[in-house]
């Protein structure tokens, strides 16, 4: 069969950034496992130890998750006894997320990881930031 040039593995833009994605999680994975979490976990808790206390749609907006990918996180990670999710004095449709103890504790465990994978990517720094701006650019919406 005859395809056209655009429609080859290779030269799509989707498969190199997804295929990236995966590695770098898949990085992650051993690192994560003792302390508990999943990488989406991982993330979430990013936001949470810059910003405690925020709204279920403020890290909805930070992760570029949709509520149903966030909710089910949310229990998980509640089960956990690492968050802990309350209804909003204001306003009863809001949902109020804040680290217990624990989830701080968590902290002090999790934040050599940046350093950890930082030496497993082989790009050097400069490689580095212009591919944080350049999928950033991709991210603008």
């Amino acid at each position: 069969m005859k395809i056209d040039e655009s429609m080859k593995l290779d030269s799509q833009l989707c498969f190199p950034l997804y295929a990236a994605s995966r590695k770098v999680v898949n990085l992650y994975t051993p690192l994560l496992k003792p302390l508990g979490i999943t990488y989406t976990q991982y993330i979430m808790f990013l936001v949470l130890w810059e910003q405690d206390g925020i709204t279920v749609g403020e890290l909805c907006k930070r992760l570029l998750l949709d509520t149903g990918t966030v909710t089910p996180m949310l229990k998980n990670t509640e089960k956990q006894g690492l968050i802990k999710r309350t209804r909003s004095e204001e306003d009863e449709r809001v949902v109020v997320i804040t680290l217990t103890e624990e989830g701080k504790a968590l902290y002090r465990q999790a934040k050599e990881l940046p350093g950890k994978i930082g030496s497993c990517v082989k790009l050097d720094k400069g490689e580095a930031m212009a591919l944080y701006k350049i999928l950033y650019k991709l991210l603008e919406e």
